[in-house]
């Protein structure tokens, strides 16, 4: 078939090869749909050293492998995964224009699955923090982890307040830093986390090294703090852009507006994962694939009229 044939167009296009956008590609290939999925080669999920809070995986999977094997799952069941960059999505007569750098696919459906970038602390020596797992982003999946160990959290005003808090029943050893300009903390933020023994450090940090398994942040006054582990608690950019070009839905984070069957307000435009709305973890952005990819191929059904006219 000539994916660019806007006669014969693909019953869906998936764009993103994380855990969501993989686990469409199983499914879509199971329901025995054409469908191309399209990534740029560097899902979010392949920087994870070692995620341990998957069920199934008892001595935890490293990002890239977790990833591997569900893209061989779905290569086995008969799958294209296609590394491309997507320049445009265009509404077209019966579904969708996806640009990419060297072509065009057409398809009747779309299941976007191009995740959130990390906001991360632009500080030198943060790179190689972040290869290492010493500053992570997560604690729901790896707080665990860090039990009775110093950490540190990079985050400003109450966001970070409240991260630092849900990290109180991991450790007791837990300091709030920042970068930049001084902390927006409220004085009620300030009580609650003396209340609790969370220290505060006012002076900006502006350097990160790393000393064997430790992380060592020092402000711009000179000192020097160390830290077993020290999570960023900056936020997410949502990489919704090309659904908000063709007019779908977004909330105030950048989050796309989805159904209970994971559609867009574009109607044929789905979204999975952390794109949407939600718990950021590997298990809800596969289920939300599930759910999509599903309600593609029931759309798809009923087009074709394969639905029972008394249902």
């Amino acid at each position: 078939m000539d994916a660019a044939d806007t006669a014969n167009p693909l019953d869906c296009v998936v764009i993103g090869a994380g855990p969501a956008g993989l686990s469409a590609a199983v499914y879509l290939a199971r329901f025995r749909r054409r469908f191309v999925l399209v990534h740029d080669g560097s899902p979010r999920a392949a920087w994870i050293p070692r995620t341990r809070n998957l069920p199934g995986y008892p001595d935890g999977i490293e990002g890239p492998d977790l990833l591997a094997g569900i893209a061989a799952q779905a290569r086995r069941h008969g799958a294209e995964l296609r590394e491309a960059r997507v320049e445009a999505l265009a509404i077209e007569d019966g579904g969708f224009a996806v640009a990419l750098d060297a072509e065009t696919l057409h398809a009747r459906t779309v299941l976007l699955a191009t995740g959130v970038k990390d906001n991360e602390p632009d500080l030198p020596g943060v790179f190689g923090a972040v290869q290492r797992g010493l500053i992570r982003i997560c604690p729901i999946c790896d707080a665990y982890e860090t039990i009775d160990s110093r950490v540190g959290v990079f985050g400003a005003g109450e966001k970070g307040a409240r991260e630092a808090l849900f990290l109180k029943t991991y450790t007791d050893r837990l300091t709030l830093l920042h970068v930049g300009a001084p902390a927006n903390l409220k004085p009620e933020h300030r009580a609650c986390l003396a209340r609790h023994g969370i220290a505060v450090i006012d002076t900006p940090i502006d350097a990160v090294e790393l000393e064997g398994d430790r992380i060592v942040a020092f402000s711009s006054a000179g000192h020097r703090h160390v830290f077993d582990t020290v999570y960023s608690a900056l936020g997410a950019t949502p990489q919704s852009l090309l659904a908000e070009k063709i007019g779908a839905r977004t909330n105030l984070e950048g989050c796309l507006e989805v159904d209970a069957h994971q559609q867009t307000s574009v109607p044929g435009l789905y979204a999975a994962g952390d794109l949407v709305k939600g718990l950021n973890q590997i298990v809800v952005a596969m289920a939300d694939a599930v759910i999509a990819s599903t309600a593609i191929h029931n759309r798809l059904r009923e087009a074709e009229g394969l639905v029972a006219p008394w249902a």
